[in-house]
């Protein structure tokens, strides 16, 4: 109450809205002049406007009877822009500098809480504005001046050179076709910054008239600034409550609203990044870094922030290449997008940059035309791909960008036996992909590379060690497994111990003859399977877990690992039947991946624990005979087949593997007319189908088992 006192209400002004010029009403603001000359002084020769890009030209006379005006110097500035020979339709026709010209430029694209007022007899009239333009002047003289300079010169050498000069040689012209423009190269096109300067170039002026302060035309357009009518049926927006009103005179402002992106993009605020869930914190900074250490995002990402559920989220979204994380490609290249440089569709260009990834991870080094040569892209995609991950060095190649971090490797080995896992998965890909020569190279078992040619004395000390302890473990055991076969001599004499390597398959070969002449004759209906079939166990002893070679093994014993290794193996099976050893340890490899990490299978599972575990479950190794000049790998060669999985197929399946383990491939008459034979019952086209998608793959006409066509 006491400031109401101190500040009374002199006096009460009626306010009306004016909306003749709502649409039509532009401020011009000019720049700053002596108080004592004022704009209406100053002639105003010609007038232009863009009405699409709201930009005004002005051209005004400037006083070159000022005693501040430099004569000699608006004379030079003539002499340069039109040259000595200046004539009418010259920029300065008088010689002499006698105008300048003024260019308008946006000052905000919200007018929309701005208002021109005009008072009059105790009225506040107010009319919104439609456009605020600041004029600059305008020096596009110089540019003329520049051109006239230029075009002396060049008349000047064409001047001394002699005339008499032969003619030049006749050059050889190539012509190229343009390729024709896609859909997403000419939206990138439309967007450029050429483009839209060469569309506002293209917009014609149109020419105004200037009409002075005092000019009829000017008193009677300013009428149109007051409210027409007083009868207030113009003014009923004001007719409001004063918040509403005021809110009306000072709308919140939308234009940041508006114009905020969703997240960042190609500028950061950490502010705006940290409102984000934590899943797309880590996308959007792994994007715009590409390669990042572990220590530096959880700094980035704030000391709240905790760890474990950053190594989950990182892992969704990059890859771990020599203890750094670089991010994924599918994340750079989504799945409609392609090459701004080539086309390529951003599958192409996912599996490039994986393989240069993939590269990184074996070595410190990669060279550029290597990679060309394998992922056939062109020179500007790859230098992308290595930009994002390396640095170029002068005659030895690109390295990679970041030291190895080997205090992360040590600190999470969980998490780099997974990356590992997901690797050896994307190295088959790639190697089926590119047909690259498999890596002979002794790996890391965390599957990343580290310094290049710095190996100390202690860490030879301890590979030494590690591979006698291996060494000692092999030859106990070797040794424990003789002691059971003389004991079980001394008490059966007469009966002889089968053994049967599993991971040598010459000796299987040559030893399973032998074997089968002294095993007593299997009078079962389907001993002759078994007799033809390598390392195959009974179905009676395979259901029930019993060991084979004399003890049991490591697969069959009592351990959780053991148990969930063989459910995996069983799990497997009984969707696929037949696999290759390959492609069993590339699924288990996969299948770890997406285990959680701390997982009790991350203890380590060797081929030999794996086989093991195959055979316990009730599958056999069916011997293909491979021909002598096959690319396949031993792995490859190892066949295994699920002997029974209780369905009404199993013997039509028994019959099809044994055709395998005498041939190779085969024909689809031959297999349907042996298991005819064998069955004693036609089988019908969508049950013959059905054994043939079990287990054959069709190629060039012949049939073959899974995993063992060579393409």
């Amino acid at each position: 109450m006491a400031n109401e006192e101190d500040d009374p209400v002199i006096q009460e002004i009626d306010v009306y809205l004016a909306k003749s010029l709502a649409e039509k009403l532009y401020l011009f603001q000019y720049p700053v002049r002596p108080v004592s000359m004022t704009y209406d002084d100053i002639p105003h020769l010609s007038a232009r406007i863009k009405p699409k890009q709201q930009k005004v030209e002005l051209e005004m006379a400037i006083d070159t009877l000022n005693p501040n005006y430099c004569r000699s110097k608006g004379e030079q500035i003539a002499l340069n822009v039109d040259g000595a020979c200046a004539d009418e339709t010259g920029t300065y026709s008088s010689k002499l500098m006698d105008k300048q010209t003024f260019c308008s430029s946006q000052t905000t694209s919200n007018t929309s809480r701005y208002a021109a007022a005009l008072y009059r007899q105790g009225e506040l009239h107010l009319t919104p504005l439609h456009g605020i333009l600041q004029l600059r002047p305008s020096f596009s003289y110089l540019d003329k001046a520049d051109a006239k300079h230029r075009e002396r010169e060049a008349a000047n050498e064409a001047g001394d050179s002699s005339q008499d000069e032969a003619e030049e040689d006749v050059k050889q012209i190539t012509v190229r076709f343009s390729r024709p423009e896609s859909e997403q190269a000419r939206q990138r096109r439309v967007q450029s910054y050429e483009f839209l300067q060469k569309k506002h170039a293209e917009e014609p002026w149109v020419h105004l008239h200037y009409y002075g302060l005092r000019d009829s035309r000017s008193e009677h357009e300013r009428q149109y600034l007051l409210c027409q009518g007083s009868s207030g049926v113009e003014n009923t927006e004001l007719v409001k409550s004063p918040s509403e009103y005021l809110m009306m005179l000072m709308p919140p402002s939308q234009e940041e609203e508006k114009d905020k992106p969703v997240a960042p993009s190609n500028v950061l605020s950490m502010a705006q990044l940290r409102t984000l869930p934590l899943a797309d914190q880590i996308k959007i900074l792994m994007k715009n870094v590409k390669v990042m250490p572990f220590a530096n995002l959880m700094s980035l990402l704030g000391p709240s922030i905790d760890s474990v559920a950053v190594l989950r989220g990182i892992q969704k979204v990059a890859m771990l290449v020599q203890g750094n994380w670089v991010v994924k490609s599918d994340i750079l290249y989504p799945k409609d997008s392609s090459s701004p440089h080539s086309g390529v569709p951003a599958e192409v260009l996912c599996r490039g940059r994986d393989f240069v990834m993939w590269k990184f991870t074996q070595s410190r080094w990669v060279v550029r035309k290597e990679v060309a040569a394998v992922t056939k892209l062109c020179a500007e995609d790859v230098k992308d791909f290595l930009e994002h991950m390396a640095v170029v060095r002068i005659n030895k190649g690109w390295e990679f960008i970041l030291p190895y971090d080997g205090e992360f490797i040590k600190k999470h080995p969980d998490v780099v036996q997974r990356q590992h896992m997901l690797w050896t998965g994307i190295q088959a890909k790639l190697e089926k992909v590119y047909n690259l020569v498999k890596e002979t190279m002794p790996k890391k078992p965390d599957g990343q590379s580290g310094p290049a040619g710095l190996v100390s004395g202690d860490q030879r000390v301890q590979v030494a060690k590690r591979q006698a302890q291996q060494n000692h473990a092999l030859l106990e055991r070797e040794l424990q497994r003789r002691k059971e076969q003389l004991r079980a001599a001394s008490v059966l004499p007469g009966v002889r111990i089968k053994e049967e390597p599993v991971s040598e398959e010459g000796e299987e070969e040559e030893e399973r003859g032998a074997e089968e002449a002294e095993e007593p004759m299997d009078t079962s209906p389907s001993g002759g399977l078994h007799g033809r079939l390598a390392n195959g166990l009974p179905a009676g002893r395979a259901a029930g877990g019993d060991g084979f070679n004399g003890h049991p093994p490591s697969g069959s014993a009592g351990t959780p690992v053991a148990r969930e290794l063989r459910a995996f193996v069983q799990a497997t099976f009984q969707r696929q039947f037949v696999l290759t050893l390959s492609e069993l340890k590339r699924l288990f490899n996969l299948h770890l991946a997406s285990l959680p990490p701390g997982h009790m299978l991350f203890s380590g599972i060797s081929d030999r624990m794996l086989q093991d575990t195959v055979l316990a479950a009730g599958c056999k190794q069916i011997l293909v005979p491979f021909p002598p000049q096959t690319a396949a790998s031993p792995d490859e060669q190892k066949v295994f087949a699920l002997w029974e999985s209780g369905d009404m197929s199993d013997q039509h399946r028994q019959v099809l593997l044994e055709i395998f383990s005498k041939n190779y491939r085969v024909r689809r008459n031959m297999i349907q007319s042996r298991l005819t034979q064998e069955c004693g019952e036609d089988l019908s086209k969508q049950e013959l189908d059905k054994v043939l998608k079990d287990c054959c793959v069709s190629y060039g006409g012949m049939w073959y088992l899974k995993g063992t066509v060579q393409s």
